[in-house]
């Protein structure tokens, strides 16, 4: 699965569900969205058209907005703009009031040439790596010439050519963050527990040693209170 979908001959705002992100897009050539036309929201339609980037991409209708701004309502079988009574559930629309009604326009769910904005979710992926990804960069790098040492060939220095972002890498790299967050927690977490066991530990400790001290002087006063008995004796 890949992004979200919105305009035609406009913007085209992508969402991709599975990892949360979105990007926008515009569109200027009317040719490209045609084949949005006359579907209803909830169809699913191949994305060929819109480049060689989206090759093997199956997206599916899930709204969109007319140049007014009005959104598309499911269920409502017309591509014009039609006024409907709404209440609370009903989408399109949010009660400010309990039981509240409010007659409100929206357009059809049928999609026509008059929407500015369409909302596409992808449904099925297409390549990994696109057209764009697979060119060959290298001849672009600019290389820097070492300093030549005495009977050794010339050198150059390169910088890395950076790696292919891909889904893949992105929730990759999510995933090591994630663990490396646990780790932080779990560190501190014993952290806490070491100290808490070490506070206990000393405070056992302290209590012993004043247990010892107590009894040695108790021993102590009870045993010269005997030696002036016998001397007095």
């Amino acid at each position: 699965m890949k992004p979200i979908i919105s305009a035609l001959c406009g913007d085209l705002n992508i969402s991709y569900p599975a990892t949360g992100c979105q990007k926008l897009l515009d569109i200027d050539d009317e040719k490209k969205v045609r084949i949005f036309y006359d579907k209803r929201m909830g169809q699913e339609v191949e994305a060929d058209s819109l480049g060689d980037e989206w090759a093997g991409y199956v997206v599916r209708i899930a709204g969109g907005n007319d140049k007014q701004g009005f959104p598309m309502k499911q269920g409502v079988l017309t591509n014009a703009r039609v006024r409907l009574l709404l209440s609370a559930g009903h989408s399109c629309y949010r009660p400010r009031r309990t039981g509240e009604r409010k007659r409100k326009s929206v357009r059809g769910c049928i999609v026509d040439s008059n929407l500015s904005v369409l909302a596409l979710v992808v449904v099925q992926k297409g390549a990994e790596l696109t057209v764009v990804f697979l060119h060959d960069v290298r001849q672009y790098v600019v290389r820097r010439p070492l300093a030549v040492k005495e009977g050794k060939k010339p050198r150059t220095k390169a910088p890395k050519i950076q790696r292919l972002i891909t889904p893949k890498v992105v929730q990759r790299k999510r995933r090591r963050l994630a663990k490396k967050r646990q780790r932080a927690v779990k560190r501190r977490d014993q952290a806490s527990e070491y100290a808490r066991l070490l506070a206990q530990r000393q405070k056992e400790a302290k209590e012993k040693k004043a247990e010892e001290a107590r009894r040695r002087r108790s021993s102590a006063s009870s045993g010269g209170g005997k030696t002036a008995s016998s001397s007095s004796a």
